[in-house]
């Protein structure tokens, strides 16, 4: 017998005992399977070349019959199951895997015959550890064709309007896939998951691993809506499905400007991580930091001293967390361009330059109200027994100085050389507020540097005007950074409920907590809440 008859007479036998391990394991696509199917391969193109499409087809239906009876227990082979099977040996007789674009596109009609098959509402579930196994491959070369641009240069031949990435292509394949997951009725909503509902989560970070991949993040919102609709909850699927979904929940709410969101998911996820496996936690890190930035939660050195954090994230974030800590826009600007390639790459560049300026300013503000109130240092401290005799202000005049200040140091001026101060004491800064900070910078021999609109405090070599610095107040008024109001006619912002506590402490709440209470305020009562993250 010949060695296609012996291979579709073992999967006939597969398919009556409905055995899904055995079927999964006697269908491999990659180029390490056992050399019995590239004897078959040989096989296949010696008898049934490509010009005689139609004599393949026979000898599959012949081979795999459709039963009219089918006793208890057992299965038999089924329409699109013959398809599928067809299409498998279509692709190892003609698979080059040294094409990787002709592999990838067999591969894919492959994947999509599979998705046909497993939709059969009686015996498709057998083939889903078979559709797991040939979709993760799919991924797999799909990343590596996408990390090859002198092969995906080939495919644009369309118009642009028209054209979808490899990347774009493979994920919709799969998403059918998941969608026959999601709305299989086996089990209830709420149940063990079992049937084609054990593989929702698994097709799912299959989808979202490629749309990220391919930067079309916006088309997983879909992905999101449909499991918080239909899915059972997270918690019943294994840990690896649970924090790998998790990542992608936090990445996609940080990209939609959901902070909060971001947050809680990464947080979770990195909790569910073991601290064994090193590279998954810095990746979950890499965005669970900036997303805690963004909030005002600063990492502490103990987080960036752990051994997923302290040799590539900590040299990144910790600048900037000091300079948002001290309102530095200066060190800021310097953090951002020293690592700035990385952080375009992982895509935080753009959010983390322009999302913690607020929190820039408000350091500024409340770093000039130290220097400019009396009895600040007292002040600084929530103690209900410092209560300044003055009446807690902060003259805008002497914010846009610093402001000022600030701005020249963007563009390159430089204090002229003085004797040495005391380590303590920043004169210049001191002086800045009390005069000017053109008298105590000069520029550079080659002229100011010229500024890109979001390097400068307002817009880029733009200056920084009074007009400019109360509105910036009055915007850190409204998000809660700052609490008082603007009073237009004397120039100054005042401090409310500086007579019952330290003017520092209630002028500049702590940032985390005027986030939760402002969006306490827009109607967001539960801050836990997460679309897309099904609960108990």
């Amino acid at each position: 017998m010949a060695l296609l008859e012996q291979f579709l007479s073992q999967i006939r036998t597969f398919v009556r005992r409905q055995d899904v391990d055995e079927l999964r394991q006697w269908l491999p696509v990659e180029p390490t399977a056992s050399q019995t199917y590239h004897v078959l391969a040989a096989e296949l193109r010696t008898r049934f070349p490509r010009k005689d499409g139609p004599a393949l087809e026979q000898a599959v239906e012949q081979c795999l019959p459709e039963d009219d009876e089918v006793p208890d227990g057992k299965a038999t082979p089924w329409p699109g199951f013959v398809t599928f099977i067809k299409d498998y040996l279509i692709f190892w007789r003609d698979v080059d895997f040294n094409n990787l674009l002709t592999a990838h596109a067999l591969l894919c009609g492959l994947v999509n015959s599979c998705g046909t098959a497993f939709a059969h509402p009686t015996y498709g579930g057998m083939l889903l550890k078979t559709a797991m196994s040939l979709c993760e491959t799919m991924s797999r070369l799909t990343m590596q064709v996408s990390r090859r641009p002198e092969l995906t240069r080939r495919l644009r031949n369309v118009e642009a309007d028209d054209r979808k990435s490899i990347a774009e292509m493979s994920a919709e394949i799969i998403q059918k896939i998941f969608t026959t997951c999601l709305t299989d009725r086996t089990s209830g909503r709420y149940s063990k998951p079992e049937g084609k509902k054990i593989g929702v989560y698994m097709f799912a970070n299959l989808v979202l691993r490629l749309l990220f991949a391919c930067r079309r993040t916006h088309l997983a919102k879909q992905i999101f809506t449909n499991i918080a609709t239909n899915s059972p909850p997270l918690a019943l699927y294994p840990a690896a499905q649970r924090v790998t979904f998790l990542y992608y929940l936090g990445r996609f709410n940080l990209a939609s400007c959901h902070f909060v969101r971001a947050a809680l998911c990464l947080q979770e996820a990195y909790v569910q991580t073991p601290p064994s496996l090193l590279s998954h936690r810095q990746r979950i890190l890499t965005y669970l930091i900036p997303a805690n930035l963004i909030l005002g939660r600063l990492p502490t050195q103990a987080l960036l001293s752990r051994p997923e954090a302290a040799n590539f994230l900590a040299p990144v974030f910790d600048p900037l967390a000091a300079a948002v800590r001290s309102g530095d826009f200066v060190q800021f600007q310097h953090a951002l361009e020293a690592h700035e390639d990385w952080l375009f790459e992982k895509g935080l560049l753009l959010v983390l330059t322009h999302r913690l300026r607020p929190l820039l300013w408000r350091s500024l503000a409340r770093r000039t109200f130290l220097l400019t109130y009396p009895g600040a240092a007292a002040a600084a401290a929530d103690d209900p027994n410092a209560v300044a005799r003055k009446a807690a202000t902060l003259d805008l005049a002497d914010l846009q100085t610093v402001a000022v200040y600030e701005q020249r140091r963007l563009q390159g001026w430089r204090p002229p050389p003085r004797r040495a101060r005391p380590p303590h004491v920043s004169a210049v800064f001191m002086r800045a507020v009390a005069n000017d900070a053109t008298s105590t910078l000069v520029p550079p021999d080659g002229g100011s540097k010229r500024l890109r609109p979001n390097e400068g405090l307002v817009w880029g070599d733009a200056e920084v005007t009074l007009a400019d610095v109360e509105m910036v107040v009055a915007s850190l008024i409204s998000q809660g950074f700052m609490h008082g109001y603007v009073a237009h006619s004397s120039g100054r912002f005042a401090v409310m409920g500086a007579t019952k506590r330290s003017p520092v402490v209630a002028g500049w709440p702590t940032p985390w907590l005027a986030i939760r209470e402002r969006k306490y305020h827009e109607g967001e009562v539960d801050l836990d809440d997460v679309p897309g993250w099904v609960k108990d």
